[in-house]
């Protein structure tokens, strides 16, 4: 079972950013697709953006297109969610999650972030938005 740190979640106001990092404990991702995923209370997880393990196709949630961008550091072993425009709807416990990759991998799916994609999850940082 792979294991991750993931970090960076906070207490927000409406309109203001978070970055959010997830690092591996032990491993590389270079050949790993990783997914963000988000759990509000009383709801199911679900899907906010992949990137494939190339770096180069990434895949959004309508919810967040044009405030969210996924970005991976190859140098730092590391993938982060910027999230910019945070609305008190992106209120939830953030998870990231990998899935490996060597060419076609999840992010390039039909349903690029569906949750049984993916076989290791992260713990969760828990983002608050709100005034």
């Amino acid at each position: 079972q792979l294991q991750f740190v993931e970090s960076g979640g906070g207490l927000v106001q409406p309109g203001g950013s978070l970055r959010l990092s997830c690092e591996p404990s032990g491993f590389t991702l270079d050949f790993y697709a990783i997914g963000w995923f988000r759990q509000a209370p009383g709801k199911e997880r679900e899907g906010v953006s992949c990137i494939a393990a190339s770096g180069d196709f990434t895949n959004y949630a309508d919810s967040v297109k044009g405030r969210f961008t996924i970005s991976r550091d190859t140098a730092k072993n590391a993938v982060y969610l910027q999230m910019n425009s945070l609305k008190a709807e992106d209120t939830a416990v953030y998870y990231c999650a990998a899935e490996q990759d060597y060419g076609l991998g999840p992010c390039f799916h039909s349903a690029p972030l569906a949750v049984g994609l993916y076989s290791s999850w992260g713990q969760g940082t828990q983002v608050t938005v709100s005034t």
